[in-house]
Order: structure tokens, then sequence, then C-alpha cells
């Protein structure tokens, strides 16, 4: 310490501090305080030395602790005493390479309110220029290489900073200061349109020659920030219809693209939350629903009573729908459920006889990165999709430990990198079905390892021995621990709420291989992340044809009237199907494997009450079966019960099939059954939630699974469950569904390497094993 009582602190600070505007936001406060040293970049953080008297330093950390920039996240920061050095001003130094990676990469960034406002400037010099970004905004994970996050180790490498953006590049005032893709119409990327066969159209204004293709009813490839959206006029029900013909998909709904929050609110009910959530930098696709006499073609999202909105998030975007359509359908250019494309050759072969032109640009795109979905439920923003906009920022655990690798499952796949406290997920890479997928998946796994230098020391995976996921892991040479797809679900509802004691844990999906080697799908669990107990689960019931009744649901409704019936009844969803043979399956027991899922049951009831027998995306039935109700529950219910059987709870499907039958023989509109099924679905959660709490002695529930995107059961659930006295958590930093349950692998194998894991106990009611 100097004698005038001047003191050196060293700060360390982990997170998400490269790339927006954190070192420009300490130099201006170092210098407004008259405070000596520097900042710079390394992979282990982003390291300051800060020189002045100590009252002064004081006051320094805290502003840097509470009012970082807007878009930084700090997940740690250190400070140690050094000795003090002769110094007369603070600089920000050179980016340091090494080994150790502790810096976090920021998410792609939406287009902030100051660029957007220069883009539309006629006098700015970025005027109309579709890369316009600052450290506010812009690409960021999808054009990256390695970090730390400089412009050498990006897409932007190739193209070299005209002397107008290098002073902004070096100025620490300056909006643009180390903006990594900072660019302009003199030294940065363009754009180009192609024909359908990928041959470059002479165009003066590229943009504008797009938009006119638009507005006269074309397809066309856009590339945007983390791959490429197929595009057409959303007014014009003809092009929207060419659009499913030539994709082939038939009924799954679009998302589209408004150019305005003026615009959403012609088309959609927009609360305040969901305003705010489309104007955010992280700019997801939000769930919206369709305002009453809903003006645009219902062949967008036919059957369903919300939309896909979207507002434009690139400077790309805004200047497409500017001058072009107001409203744009923005849907992923993929085949066959393929990973979205990024790559302009990839994309001009593949989508030969689906687009009529190509909007491409030449900022290559290194990490390909869909849109993310999310909807508003029970006060919360609640993701259904996770990546552009969300990935790579982490999970924040409570506890440090060893890097491992957890695989995800084998539909909404993600990866989930365990690095320090950080839980690191990929973006969405899609249903592992196919060869690009996997391609997809491979890259993805060595990308996250490599960027984050990260050795892991285990790899985790579904316990279900035919995932791709699975077979990938057994193709690592590390040790290798499997996970019970319900317990993943619940401990990843667990690790984002920071919960570590026991919980009731409900978790409702369509698919999950069950120790005994049934499919689990309805399931009441008792644990944590150590290990859970299976307190009960939905009763058993017949799926013949395996697979094929997930597609067609009137197999599923075939099988579980065939168990509750005495004999099967002559209902009207049956009469144009081949149930003859289907019914000999179950009678030879032959391919029907024995389900507790709450997904199939949802799917019988849709097939049984008339509704839906087959579907052309996941869920179809399920959602067509919750908006039958209206938004509301029945006063009515159907029967139901709790049986102990192999020493857990049972809840009876059986007499709910059988009257729902019976309420389609006497001719009960699908509405009133749909109203009544969730009714009775919510009454037997809370039964044997207070059966579970009753045992055990706990009063927190989590919920999570895919069944739980129903905002019906959900809300309605949720609320019942608190006004009861239980403490309920919920999913909001990742999704419900198997987007999320690499985080739930990820933190059970923590568990694993500490010694504490003991799996799932498929026997034994709560209070009979003594815990």
């Amino acid at each position: 310490m100097y004698p005038d009582g001047t003191r050196r602190i060293r700060i360390t600070v982990n997170g998400i501090v490269q790339g927006v505007g954190f070192r420009p936001f300490v130099y201006r406060l170092a210098c407004t305080r008259s405070i000596q040293g520097f900042i710079r970049n390394t992979p282990s953080g982003v390291v300051i030395e800060a020189q002045g008297p100590g009252e002064t330093l004081e006051g320094f950390l805290t502003e840097i602790e509470r009012h970082p920039p807007p878009l930084a996240r700090i997940t740690a920061l250190e400070t140690v005493s050094v000795s003090c050095e002769p110094c007369s001003c603070f600089e920000i130094d050179l980016s340091v390479h090494g080994h150790e990676v502790e810096t976090l990469i920021p998410p792609d960034i939406a287009l902030c309110e100051s660029c957007r406002s220069e883009l539309f400037d006629s006098r700015n010099r970025r005027f109309r220029y579709p890369f316009i970004n600052c450290t506010d905004c812009g690409p960021r994970y999808t054009i990256v290489e390695s970090i730390p996050y400089d412009r050498p180790f990006t897409s932007m490498k190739g193209f070299p900073l005209c002397p107008d953006c290098a002073e902004e590049y070096r100025d620490p005032l300056d909006r643009r200061f180390h903006a990594q893709p900072n660019a302009c119409p003199v030294c940065g990327p363009a754009v180009m349109l192609l024909d359908s066969f990928g041959n470059r159209l002479a165009a003066d204004r590229v943009i504008r020659e797009a938009s006119a293709m638009l507005k006269a009813g074309k397809i066309v490839a856009v590339k945007g920030v983390g791959g490429f959206h197929l595009a057409v006029d959303a007014r014009n029900g003809s092009a929207v219809q060419r659009l499913r013909d030539r994709k082939a998909r038939e009924e799954k709904p679009f998302a589209v693209m408004m150019r305005d929050l003026a615009s959403v609110r012609q088309i959609c009910v927009v609360g305040s939350d969901e305003a705010a959530a489309l104007r955010s930098a992280e700019a997801p696709i939000m769930l919206l629903e369709k305002s009453a006499g809903f003006p645009l073609p219902e062949i967008i999202a036919p059957g369903n009573d919300r939309l896909g909105v979207m507002l434009p998030y690139s400077p790309l975007h805004a200047l497409l729908l500017e001058e072009g359509p107001d409203m744009v359908v923005m849907t992923s250019a993929n085949c066959s459920d393929e990973p979205v494309l990024h790559d302009d050759a990839d994309a001009v072969r593949r989508l030969v006889g689906i687009a009529d032109a190509f909007l491409v640009h030449n900022r290559p795109i290194l990490q390909k990165c869909d849109d993310s979905v999310a909807i508003h439920l029970s006060g919360a923003l609640r993701l259904f999709r996770r990546s552009r906009g969300y990935v790579p920022a982490p999970v924040l655990l409570d506890e440090d430990g060893p890097p491992l690798l957890a695989t995800g499952g084998e539909l909404k796949n993600t990866l989930c990198l365990l690095h320090g406290r950080n839980a690191i997920l990929s973006q969405h890479l899609g249903d592992m079905k196919n060869f690009e997928t996997w391609q997809f998946f491979t890259d993805a796994a060595r990308h996250l390892q490599e960027l984050f230098r990260a050795s892991p020391e285990l790899v985790v995976h579904d316990l279900h021995p035919d995932y791709l996921t699975t077979r990938w892991a057994s193709m690592q040479p590390l040790p290798l621990l499997g996970v019970q797809h319900h317990h993943a679900h619940l401990a990843a509802c667990l690790a984002e709420n920071g919960e570590h004691s026991p919980v009731i844990g409900l978790v409702l999906d369509g698919t999950g291989y069950g120790p005994d080697g049934t499919i689990w799908g309805g399931e009441v669990l008792i644990g944590d992340c150590a290990g859970v107990e299976r307190f009960a689960s939905l009763e058993a019931m017949p799926l013949p044809g395996g697979d094929a009744a997930i597609l067609e649901p009137w197999r599923a409704a075939l099988g579980y009237l065939y168990r509750s019936c005495p004999e099967i009844p002559d209902l009207p969803f049956l009469r144009d199907v081949m149930s003859n043979e289907v019914t000999e399956l179950l009678v030879r027991n032959l391919h029907c494997p024995e389900t507790s899922s709450c997904g199939r049951l949802f799917d019988v009831v849709a097939a049984v009450a008339g509704l839906r027998n087959r579907v052309f995306y996941e869920g179809q039935s399920a959602v067509e079966l919750m908006q039958a109700a209206g938004g509301r529950l029945g006063s009515g219910r159907f029967s139901s019960g709790v049986e102990v059987r192999d020493g857990r709870l049972v809840m009876l499907v059986a007499p709910l099939v059988r009257d729902v039958a019976s309420a389609v023989g006497d001719g009960m509109l699908p509405g009133e059954i749909s109203r009544r099924f969730h009714r009775t679905l919510c009454d037997m959660l809370l039964d044997v939630t207070r059966r579970a709490s009753s045992a055990s002695g706990i009063c927190t529930v989590a919920l999570s699974g895919g069944v739980f995107q129903n905002s019906l059961l959900f809300e309605t659930l949720v609320a019942e469950l608190q006004a009861s006295g239980y403490m309920v958590l919920t999913h909001t930093a990742v999704p419900c569904n198997d987007g999320g349950i690499s985080l739930g692998q990820a933190v059970i194998g923590r568990e694993y390497l500490k010694g504490k894991y003991g799996g799932v106990v498929g026997r034994g009611l709560w209070g009979r094993r003594g815990r």
C-alpha cells in the first residue's frame, strides 16, 4: 500500500463478459473514478487490475457487481490484493490466450434499437446495411470458432476492417468497441440473390428483389443468423399451401415473422409479458393466442388456437419485412425432420424443388442454431425449445465439480456439458432419427468440448439401449452411466431451481424406457438427483404395434379398450381402420409393449372422442384434445381410482377409458369429454400427491415432462397444488420436454461421481422403506 492509502487489487470475472460491452463499461467506470490499471480478456475470465484509494476501489467493485452492462452475466467475481505499480491511466489490454477456459460466450443477440434506428437513417453510413451490429446486438455463438471471443477466432476474420470501422473498434468510448462482427458496406459481408438452381441473379437492390418475390407468392430461402428459413407471404393462402406441399409438412404449424408489434396485435392476443419477450434480446418465437376472427389463412396453424410469432431479430429480416409483406411465414429450411440448413451450397442442393430463390450472404455460419420457442404460462416465460438467443448461456449450478458430458434423449435432443458450476446446454439438435442429425450431434459434442477445453470424466446417457445417443456414448473411451429417462426429467427441474432436498416429482410425457422393460410416462417419483423411488404410476396398458401407435393413435385406443372393457365397443373412430388385424395382435399379445405413458392416454382419449386417428407431428392429438376443452375444465368427471400393485400405487386408467367410451356412445361432444378428462387427470394427480406427501412428509412438488406443455393441465395443476399448500417447482430455464433432460442427466452424473447415486427404485412404497 502506498503512503496515501492507495491499493491495487486484481479482479477475475467469470460469466458472459466478452462480446457484451463489459470492457468499455469497466474502462469508463475506471476513468470517471480516476482509477489506474488495466482490463484484459483471458481464457480464464476477464482480469482487471485496479489501483486507487481503498474507498474508491470499493465503490468501483460495487458498481461492477450491481450494474454491469445489460447483456453481461457475472457468475463469479474474485478479488486479491497485489502490489501497487507505477501507472498513470487505465487501459484495455490485448487478449491473452491460454488453456484454462472459464469465460462464457454470449448467445446471438437480436437487433438493438440504436442499430435499428441507424439501419433506417438515410444519413447514416450503414443505412440499409443488412449486417449492422454493435456490442449490444448481433451474432455471437453462431460465428465463434474458439475463445477468447475475438475477431480472429470468428467467421468475421475474412473481413478486414476498413479505417472507419477500425477506429470504432479501437475506441473504448464507442458503442462498437470490440464488437467482433463490426462491419459496414465497405468492408463487411454482402447479400446475394440466387435462382432456384443456385445461379446468381443480377439485382441492384437484392433485398428489394427478394421482397418482390415474396409479394408475388414465391418461396424464398433466407439465410439468417443461425441457418436458413423458408419464407412465404403469410397472407397468401395458396403460397402457404404450396410451401406445405413442397416441404411435405401436412399439418404441423408454421411460425410467422411480423414486421412490428402493432402487426402482431392485429393477429394475436398479446400481453405485456409476451410483448416484452418478443422484443427481448433473445427474441424467441412466442406461442400466442389467435385473436377472434383470425385474419390469416387457417392453413398456417390448422386446428391450433395458438400461433408461433417472432419479430425481425436481424437487420436482414428487418429490411426484408420493411420492403416486402408485413407478415412472412418463416419455417426452418430442412427436409424430413433434418437439422436446419446453414451452408449455401448445401441449401441449394437440398432445397431444389422447394425454394424458388435464395437470399444468401457470405458471412459463414459456424454453428447452426434454430429459433427458440417459448410461451407465457402461470406468470413466467417457459421455453419449449431452447436455442438461438439462449445458447450457450449456462444454467448456473450451486456446486462445482468435475467435467462431464450428458447426451440427452432421442427426441428434441440437446447435449449438456458440465464445466465447473456451469451447465452448458447445446442448441436444439432435433430428433435423432437420421444421419444428418447424428452428424449435427457429433459435431456439437466435439465443439462444446473443444470450445471450453473440457475433458469429461464421464458420459451420461439414457437407459434405452437402442437410442442413437446411447450408442454414441458407448463408442466413447470414457466411463459411462445410464440414467432413467424420468429421473433425468425430475433432476433437470431440481437443478434449475437449485433444489437439493427430496421432492415429489410428477413426471408426465410420452415415452421413457423403464428399468422393468416397459414404457414409462405417467410417473410419480419421490427423491432427488441422487436417486428416486417410483411411488406411483398410471396403469400400464398395451400399445399394439409399438411406435406405430404413436403415429396412429387409434391403435393405442384399441389397445386401451381391449384391456379396459369386457368387449370392444363399436365406436365411430374404429369404422375406417384395420381393427381386426390389431385386435389379433392384442389377442396373441404380439408386439404389444406395456406403457404407463400419459402422452398415450391423451392420444387414446382424443381418438375415442373422434378427434384424431392419425397424427402428422408429435403431440398433435394432445394439442387438439386440450383445445377442444375451450380453456376450461368440466364440473363433471370420469371414474378413476388407485390400487397398490407390485409395491407401488397405480392410478387406474381402465375406469376412465370405459367412461369415455360410454360418453361417446351417449353422444357427448368432444369438448365436454376433454373438459371432464382434464378434470379427472388433475384430480388423480392431486390425490396421489397428497398420498405421497403423507407417506414422505415432503411438501415440495416438481413438475416435468412434455405433457406439461399442455397449458390447461399445467396452469390448473400449479394453481391447485399451491392452493393446497405445496411448493411447486417448474421449468423456466430449460424445456419441460426432452430438450431439458440432458441437464438432468448431467447433474445425476455429478452425484454418481460423488458416490451418492442410488438410481431408480421400482418397488416399495416410500413409507415402507424407512426413509
